[in-house]
């Protein structure tokens, strides 16, 4: 459409009222049959797309976007997620759309039942959710489908719940990917360690379980003469414990010179292997945290796989704008990129939005 073309216009070639011309723009009720068809007619004849920002904008209408995450520390990859989340926050200001985020904790599916409880009661109009264990999660998300509120799920894919929109690697071909990275470097080897945090018996997120999955298929594909010794730092001790567990693991098993972890934690091991001065080990990881990037650049973590959390939380936001808002379609799944890290590129690495 020619942008000189006003309502004015619209309305005397339909050979209707201005204030009619709008109501079928913003498809309002109060409008006759034959009066919307003689402007879509209209419409029709001069290829008219309108100006979703503007009539956003002066709709005049605020907008509550909550985000359901894990209770985490500083510099953690969720960390990142809220900056991506706040920055789209910041950059939509002007149609006033407001991001909360809330918090869980991991393995306590009581919290996160009070937290979308909490959630619910405030009457959000989207919601990003990390999810809980799925038949938990499902029950918030029945209850969001029932109120006709979007969601969007955050780093474990869930197709069962029929989310608006996900964000995430895919987790498989992730740790099918990282196993094969990590044995261009340790084709040699006889034996690896796969450093794990759990509780209870359980990973924090489908994720990490699918990442195992994916880089144990690679492993038994390609490597099955290699042993696979899983040690785990539990999430529930005291980290002073954690240099003990790693120093009986490597004093007990002295021809493991590679290692692998499918979280965001690797710079445990790498600041361990830094303080003990064990130049001849190195861990593989995920996520571009400082502590993961400063051991990279020291030499104890050999590779970083980058999800993009920033680029995730970022996307989630303008992804419900761009539904609930503007009123398009959304792209159903979109996987983050799966790129390698060292210390040759990682100072190249930059946040995308």
């Amino acid at each position: 459409m020619n942008d000189k073309i006003r309502i004015k216009d619209i309305a005397e070639r339909s050979g209707v009222s201005v204030g009619t011309v709008d109501r079928v723009l913003h498809n309002r009720p109060n409008v006759s049959k034959t009066a919307r068809e003689k402007v879509e007619k209209v419409l029709k004849e001069i290829n008219y797309q309108p100006n979703m920002y503007a009539s956003a904008l002066a709709y005049n209408k605020s907008y509550t976007f909550f985000i359901i995450m894990p209770k985490h520390a500083s510099e953690a990859y969720w960390e990142e997620i809220e900056k991506g989340a706040l920055k789209a926050s910041e950059k939509l200001r002007d149609f006033s759309i407001d991001v909360r985020i809330m918090y869980y904790k991991r393995f306590e599916t009581d919290t996160f039942v009070n937290t979308y409880e909490e959630c619910l009661a405030q009457n959000p109009d989207g919601v990003i959710v990390v999810p809980s264990d799925l038949e938990v999660t499902r029950q918030f998300t029945d209850q969001l489908h029932e109120r006709k509120i979007p969601f969007i799920l955050l780093d474990s894919y869930m197709p069962d719940l029929n989310p608006l929109s996900f964000y995430g690697q895919d987790s498989f071909s992730s740790g099918y990917f990282a196993a094969k990275m990590l044995m261009l470097i340790a084709r040699d080897e006889t034996e690896i360690m796969l450093m794990k945090q759990m509780k209870n018996g359980k990973v924090a997120s489908k994720q990490q379980d699918n990442r195992e999955v994916g880089f144990r298929h690679y492993m038994h594909e390609h490597f099955p003469h290699v042993a696979i010794h899983v040690v785990d730092l539990p999430l529930d001790i005291d980290k002073n414990d954690y240099d003990n567990i790693l120093q009986h693991f490597f004093d007990t098993h002295p021809n493991v010179h590679h290692c692998i972890t499918v979280n965001s934690k690797a710079h445990i091991v790498g600041e361990y292997l830094l303080r003990t001065n064990r130049r001849d080990i190195q861990i593989m990881g995920y996520d571009m945290v400082a502590k993961n990037a400063k051991c990279l650049r020291e030499g104890s973590i050999s590779f970083l796989i980058a999800q993009h959390a920033f680029m995730q939380g970022h996307e989630c936001v303008d992804t419900l704008f761009q539904a609930i808002v503007l009123r398009k379609k959304v792209n159903p799944v979109n996987y983050m990129p799966i790129e390698l890290l060292s210390k040759e590129n990682v100072d190249f690495y930059r946040r995308n939005s």
